[in-house]
């Protein structure tokens, strides 16, 4: 299997279950929730959370934290990160990109991509990064939805620069790219 492996998909095309189908050998894994602990007045985001966190083996650490890049440097084991969509829509929230019309907030967000992209090429053992294919997801056409798709789909695309394999998900089938 690849060393660093980008898992790509739509919304419910199997792209969470296959990473953590290709991480199943392998014990312990840390896994990586890049949107911070969950709000806790947000009922149906912690019951998808909880459905996940319940179908994973007991031995998988779940490390909840925007900075994935120190994530990976302090694991010692398999890494999976589910989903850079959380990532970046965490990193757009912190840097004010939603309301922000000054450029100030992109060249701070290219050097945490450039921080996570150096942890996942240095990182020893097996990681897979889960993330959303904005261009198959329906994004609403106003400047949060257009920030969102043109920050993700670059995201997207550096890390797949950094990977040994990317695979699409669609309707529960990979494809690999």
């Amino acid at each position: 299997m690849p060393r660093r492996i980008l898992v790509t998909g739509g919304v419910r095309s199997g792209k969470s279950s296959h990473a953590e189908r290709l991480l199943a050998e392998e014990d312990p894994v840390t896994y990586v929730a890049p949107g911070g602990p969950v709000d806790a007045t947000d009922a149906e985001w912690a019951e998808r959370v909880a459905i996940h966190q319940a179908r994973r083996p007991p031995s998988w650490r779940t490390v909840e934290d925007t900075d994935v890049a120190a994530a990976l440097r302090a694991a010692k084991a398999a890494t999976l990160v589910d989903c850079l969509g959380t990532w970046v829509t965490a990193m757009l929230d912190d840097l004010n990109a939603w309301d922000s019309t000054g450029l100030r907030w992109p060249d701070e967000l290219d050097r945490r991509v450039h921080d996570l992209l150096s942890a996942v090429s240095d990182f020893s053992g097996q990681v897979v990064l889960v993330t959303n294919e904005v261009g198959m997801g329906v994004v609403p056409e106003h400047r949060s939805g257009r920030v969102f798709r043109d920050v993700l789909g670059t995201v997207n695309q550096r890390v797949a620069s950094v990977c040994d394999d990317v695979v699409l998900m669609v309707a529960g089938r990979m494809i690999r790219l």
